[in-house]
C-alpha cells in the first residue's frame, strides 16, 4: 500500500489572543507558539474554528500570518505551518490564501463554504479552483457539519483522484463505521482524527492525531501518538483510557455550558501555562475566569506531574 501524500504526525491549533480592543496580543502569540515548537509539535495551524478563522477580518488575518511565519518557517522553526481559511466563497478564499502563499506559506487548511451546502458538482469545483491555483502548496480539508455538508470516503476518493494536491483530512466527528472506510476507500490522504477515535484509526491504516489537549499535557500526548504509530495495541487502548480520564477530570468544569470551540481552546492553553486571555471577537461569549480557576484547581492538584 502506498503511504499517504503528507507525513503521519501531531497537529495542533495556535489560538489568537485579544487585548481589550481586541487587537493582537503578539507576545502572548508568540510565545505560544515557541511553546508548541518547543513541546515537539512541529506541525501546527492558525484559522481554524478554535483558532476564530471564521471571525478575524483581513487586517487581523494578514498580521497573525505574519507573525505566525516568523515564528514557524522563517528560521525552519517548524517541520509544517498551516494556515486555515474559512470563508464563503472561492474569490474570498483566494482573497486569503494568495497573502499567506506570497508570504511563504506552502500549507493550507480549507472547509467547504458553509453558507448553503454544495452539491457533488459544486464541491468538484471548489476543490479544484482552489487548490489548482497553488499547484505546489498542499491542502488539509477540514471536514465539518458546520458547513452544512459532511464529505465521506468515496468524496474524498473522487477528489484526491482529481486534486492531487489535496494531501489530508481532519475529521473529529467519525464513528468507527466512518473512520474506517476513510482509511478503506483514501489510505492516500493523510487522516487527522482526534484523541477519541486516533487509536480506532490506527487499527485500519496510518492515519495521524489532531491534537486539543497537546498543548496542556506534551508528553503524555506524545506517548499516546507514538503508542498508535508503532501499532503497540496492549498500550494504546490502555492508555488511551488513561489519556481521557485525566482530561475529563480537568476539564468537566467546562462541560456545563455549550460554547464554540474557541471558548475550549484557549482554556486549554491557558491551563498549559501561557497567560491567554479567554475572550473571543464578537459575538461570541468566553468562558468566565471562575472555570479556569475551577478547571486549573484540578489540573494542579490531581495531574501536575502531567505537564511536565
Amino acid at each position: 500500500m502506498n503511504k499517504p501524500r503528507y507525513p503521519q504526525s501531531i497537529l495542533i491549533s495556535c489560538e489568537v489572543p485579544w487585548d481589550e480592543n481586541y487587537q493582537l496580543l503578539e507576545d502572548v502569540f508568540r510565545s505560544q507558539v515557541r511553546a508548541a515548537l518547543a513541546a515537539g509539535f512541529g506541525n501546527a495551524y492558525i484559522f481554524g474554528t478554535a483558532g476564530e478563522g471564521y471571525a478575524v477580518d483581513m487586517p487581523r488575518f494578514q498580521r497573525i500570518v505574519e507573525v505566525f511565519h516568523e515564528e514557524t518557517l522563517a528560521g525552519g522553526q517548524a517541520a509544517h505551518a498551516q494556515v486555515g481559511v474559512i470563508a464563503l466563497s472561492v474569490p474570498q478564499f483566494h482573497e486569503r490564501l494568495r497573502f499567506a502563499y506570497n508570504k511563504g506559506f506552502r500549507e493550507f487548511q480549507i472547509s467547504l463554504p458553509s453558507w448553503g451546502a454544495l452539491n457533488d458538482t459544486e464541491v468538484m469545483r471548489f476543490f479544484q479552483d482552489v487548490c489548482s491555483a497553488y499547484p505546489d502548496a498542499r491542502f488539509l480539508h477540514y471536514n465539518l457539519m458546520r458547513t452544512k455538508r459532511l464529505l465521506t470516503a468515496r468524496d474524498y476518493r473522487r477528489i484526491a483522484d482529481a486534486v492531487p494536491n489535496l494531501v489530508a483530512t481532519k475529521n473529529t466527528g467519525t464513528t468507527v463505521h466512518s473512520t474506517r472506510d476513510l482509511l478503506l476507500h483514501a489510505p492516500d490522504l493523510q487522516h487527522f482524527f482526534g484523541e477519541a477515535m486516533f487509536p480506532t484509526g490506527c487499527l485500519f491504516g496510518e492515519c495521524s492525531l489532531l491534537s486539543s489537549f497537546g498543548p496542556m499535557f506534551p508528553k503524555a500526548t506524545h506517548r499516546f501518538f507514538d503508542y498508535g504509530r508503532t501499532r503497540q495495541w496492549g498500550k494504546l487502548f490502555p492508555y488511551q483510557a488513561e489519556y481521557m480520564n485525566a482530561v475529563e477530570e480537568v476539564i468537566e468544569p467546562m462541560r456545563r455550558r455549550e460554547m464554540i470551540d474557541g471558548a475550549y481552546d484557549k482554556m486549554l492553553v491557558r491551563l498549559s501555562g501561557i497567560p491567554m486571555p479567554l475572550r473571543l471577537l464578537s459575538p461570541y461569549e468566553n468562558f468566565p475566569e471562575s472555570i479556569f480557576e475551577e478547571c486549573n484547581s484540578i489540573l494542579q492538584s490531581r495531574y501536575a506531574e502531567w505537564q511536565q
